[in-house]
């Protein structure tokens, strides 16, 4: 764990522990939370966490959507909560100052030229060091190709991917269970070449991390996810600001791509919907129904064969 390093270090140490304590992976919020131990000390603040104090630090990234915004100030007005118990004068902050409606945004589903834009322009990130635009394309190519999360792809240890079977072993996920997802040949053959690049770059490097940054650390979340970001509005299929298409969605369209074959292969789709569940990682397969966005094809394929089925049950009847 980070320390923390303002004034109060040792109550947000404490907090995120007792947080965990709890039952809680409390890893986004931490960062949360070291971004404003941060804050606290470029600003200056020598006082208490007021309501203005904790509005400036939710909402000091001009790019950063409403979203987001009102979810680094309620982190910040639990914490508040929690200081108070210790330091009655503590301010009570406004859980209303700053809300965002709470609405799921439709899924993007990434056209393959738009996935082969996104992987070649992946390895132009950086002239100067190659090995970055080779991690990026890695791990993007890995979650459209996979459909693991951000976090699953990030936590990855070299232990964990097997690239003579090429089946990964991903540990802990949201439901703290593991699991084993096999790759497609061609994903296997782009991480082992990413290994062999990454061992002749770095070939002292201790991390245990399989993607690691140009540091020898493991990459963060925040980090691809800004890359990323800016990968898509150099790309065109998003603004700068405001909500848009996100890595999450290299899930969704690996999800979508996975039932459109099997309609064309003329597979028992609902049959195989716990199959799916299982390589996603989702506790029960229901969940998976999320993810199947409803896309044109996906509905022209899901029509075709129902209306095939009513005509075959008015030939028997």
């Amino acid at each position: 764990m980070k320390r923390f390093s303002s004034k109060y270090a040792n109550r947000l140490a404490n907090y995120v522990a007792l947080r965990r304590s709890l039952g809680l992976k409390f890893s986004n919020q931490e960062s949360i939370l070291h971004a404003f131990d941060r804050f606290l000390i470029s600003d200056g603040n020598d006082g208490p966490i007021t309501q203005e104090l904790a509005l400036r630090f939710a909402s000091a990234d001009p790019l950063a959507s409403d979203k987001r915004c009102a979810r680094y100030y309620q982190i910040v007005r639990n914490f508040s909560d929690y200081l108070a118990t210790f330091e009655p004068h503590t301010p009570r902050l406004d859980p209303r100052a700053l809300h965002a409606v709470r609405r799921r945004s439709p899924a993007y589903i990434f056209s393959e030229s738009e996935l082969e834009q996104l992987l070649a322009l992946a390895q132009t990130v950086s002239a100067k060091n190659p090995i970055r635009g080779a991690t990026l394309h890695a791990m993007i190519g890995l979650a459209a190709s996979t459909g693991l999360r951000i976090g699953e792809v990030i936590r990855l240890d070299r232990k964990d991917v097997d690239l003579q079977s090429g089946v990964l072993t991903i540990i802990c996920t949201k439901f703290y269970k593991d699991r084993m997802v096999i790759v497609h040949p061609t994903t296997l053959d782009v991480l082992r070449d990413y290994e062999a690049l990454r061992d002749l770059t770095y070939p002292h490097c201790d991390s245990q991390a399989f993607f690691i940054n140009t540091r020898r650390c493991r990459f963060a979340q925040h980090t691809l996810r800004l890359d990323f970001w800016r990968m898509l509005c150099q790309m065109g299929i998003r603004e700068a600001r405001g909500s848009g298409p996100s890595f999450h969605d290299l899930r969704h369209t690996f999800a979508v791509r996975r039932l459109v074959s099997w309609y064309r292969e003329g597979a028992d789709v609902q049959a195989m919907l716990p199959i799916l569940a299982t390589h996603l990682g989702h506790a029960h397969y229901s969940d998976t129904a999320y993810y199947l966005t409803a896309t044109a094809e996906l509905l022209g394929l899901a029509a075709d064969r129902f209306h095939r089925a009513l005509q075959i049950e008015e030939v028997i009847s």
